[in-house]
């Protein structure tokens, strides 16, 4: 039940109906509706404001954690300071949380050491690890409704989403990486002479990892998952915006049995607590994913200390393509969900929707139409398919990108404005008559506006959709093999998507190109990133073989 949910919710294939997304979507749930039609030019289309007169749901959980997790206890900052947590839906403050800081970071640093050199984790069997590993599974599958609750309610994103997709894919993660915790295993390798030479697969030690706030569990999963396999001790550094959902995994894992030290989690800002881990001299290997810009930080601040090996999964501006043999209503369903899922929040969103010019405008009438009814409100209300953006941060930055696409002279098909007066609520956009050397086109909005941009030939868009600093992902969307075959050879993304977006098994590799990362997370790709390779060479006397 829970992979057929995590299919439907998390990926959007050729089989979808364009009858579906009208019937599911829009059916009889009471969903917020555009009160008019779309305006061209640079008229704002003006949105339901309702979300803003309706009081907000109250989640059905109890905020439990706060504290930092060192050494399996929860503890308060060293400084004694707090720092608080939203409600993107109200921008109400929620719950104060331990501020965390060098001193923080040093502790759990010190602990994950101890827990690494003299504690039993690296020395239990694999086989004991992964039992650990299923249990904290287990404990998820029980806690499903709380664990989705906390992610609703501090980021924003629909429960529907969080609860039948993400805590489920949580707990799937966990279980694929236990599955791999007593297959890691070295070689024996021939050599050229009487040696007799192995080769072993370590632990790599102390790991850091400093995770995103758009996904807070999945990005948790990915990688304490491998690590925790591996036989690591880790220090992860939670999003300032999203530290609840953390805590409360760190809890579960150790009611699953996780010995003390192992898993150690700090909330903090960036430059303070993520500075002092990603710069910790007693810090073998670190992790991160967020923005490019912070990501060049990381790495800097990495190499200039202990030169710990970095993998990042980083920023992206991911083409759409639509081919002129294309089913319109289900490339445009699929682009729509390629673009809007998670509020637009979603390094690998398909924020660059290139159509054939055979089919242009038809696509833009139908997009424009489906974005005009997409239901946007309180996430924990059955049916919403976007609820607010995570900060006011993001909301204007948001709003600014917009305002560039206007003064550029994209054409506005729908939305541009925010939705209300209260919580970061944005409506759907569309911008039509997109030309790639608009901000919209190049940069990263992070946010629900979709930008269409024509093409005429495929090397034509082959060069286009290359002709950026990044390569995170990749759609295409055809009926014809010969077309997307010769689209995903040529296209400079780390993963390509072929009628379908956003497909995220536990055991298909992610990451980027250019400016959109280093390494590879998820499947066994991943395994890597927290494993040391020594060669052990042996002199034989008197081999019977060589």
């Amino acid at each position: 039940m829970a992979a057929r949910r995590i299919s439907q919710l998390f990926s959007r294939s050729l089989s979808l109906s364009s009858s579906s997304s009208s019937s599911s979507s829009l059916g009889s749930l009471s969903l917020l509706r555009s009160l008019g039609g779309s305006v061209r030019g640079n008229s704002i289309t003006r949105f339901s404001t309702s979300v803003a007169a309706e009081e907000a749901i109250i989640p059905p959980v109890e905020i439990a954690y706060t504290k930092h997790l060192i050494n399996g206890h929860f503890v308060d900052a060293a400084s004694g300071k707090t720092f608080p947590t939203y409600d993107p839906r109200t921008e109400e403050v929620i719950a104060h949380v331990a501020e965390g800081d060098a001193e923080d970071i040093n502790r759990a640093v010190a602990a994950a050491r101890k827990a690494f050199d003299e504690g039993p984790w690296p020395k239990m069997t694999a086989y004991e690890r992964s039992r650990i590993m299923l249990r904290f599974a287990d404990l998820v599958e029980k806690h499903n409704d709380e664990i989705a609750a906390l992610e609703t309610w501090n980021n924003g994103k629909p429960y529907e989403q969080a609860a039948t997709s993400e805590v489920p894919m949580l707990a799937r993660l966990f279980r694929y990486y236990a599955g791999w915790a007593d297959k890691i295993h070295g070689l024996t390798v021939p050599a050229d002479g009487k040696y007799h030479v192995q080769t072993l697969h370590e632990p790599i030690g102390v790991t850091g990892q400093i995770i995103p706030w758009n996904f807070p569990l999945l990005m948790f999963a990915w990688k304490v998952g491998p690590a925790l396999a591996c036989g690591n001790a880790i220090v992860i550094k939670t999003a300032e915006q999203t530290p609840l959902t953390a805590l409360y995994a760190g809890k579960l894992l150790h009611e699953a049995g996780l010995p003390p030290g192992v898993l150690n989690i700090v909330s903090g800002y960036g430059p303070t607590a993520g500075a002092a881990l990603a710069s910790h001299m007693d810090v073998d290997k670190l992790a991160f994913t967020g923005s490019t810009r912070t990501g060049k930080i990381v790495l800097e601040l990495a190499a200039r200390s202990n030169l710990k090996p970095v993998t990042l999964e980083l920023g992206g501006k991911s083409p759409f393509i639509v081919c002129e043999d294309a089913d319109i209503d289900k490339a445009v369903e699929l682009a729509h969900f390629a673009l809007f899922f998670n509020q637009g929040q979603c390094c690998c969103a398909g924020s660059r929707t290139y159509v054939h010019e055979r089919v242009y405008d038809e696509f833009v009438e139908k997009a424009k139409a489906r974005a005009v009814n997409r239901s946007v409100g309180d996430p924990f209300k059955k049916g919403v398919e976007q609820g607010p953006q995570i900060d006011s941060e993001q909301f204007r930055k948001i709003l600014k990108y917009i305002r560039s696409g206007i003064d550029s002279n994209a054409t506005l098909e729908c939305g541009g404005d925010r939705i209300g007066s209260k919580g970061y609520f944005i409506q759907p956009t569309v911008f039509s008559n997109v030309q790639d050397d608009m901000l919209i086109a190049q940069d990263e909005i992070f946010g629900p506006v979709q930008s269409i941009l024509k093409f005429k030939e495929i090397d034509e868009v082959i060069k286009r959709a290359n002709a950026t600093r990044y390569g995170l992902a990749a759609g295409v969307f055809t009926k014809n093999i010969d077309t997307a075959n010769t689209l995903t050879r040529a296209l400079k993304a780390g993963t390509v998507w072929v009628n379908c977006f956003d497909v995220f098994d536990a055991a298909i590799p992610f990451g980027g190109y250019k400016m959109s990362g280093i390494g590879r997370e998820k499947g066994v790709y991943s395994l890597n990133n927290y494993l040391q390779v020594k060669a052990v060479v042996t002199r034989l006397k008197n081999p019977a073989w060589l």
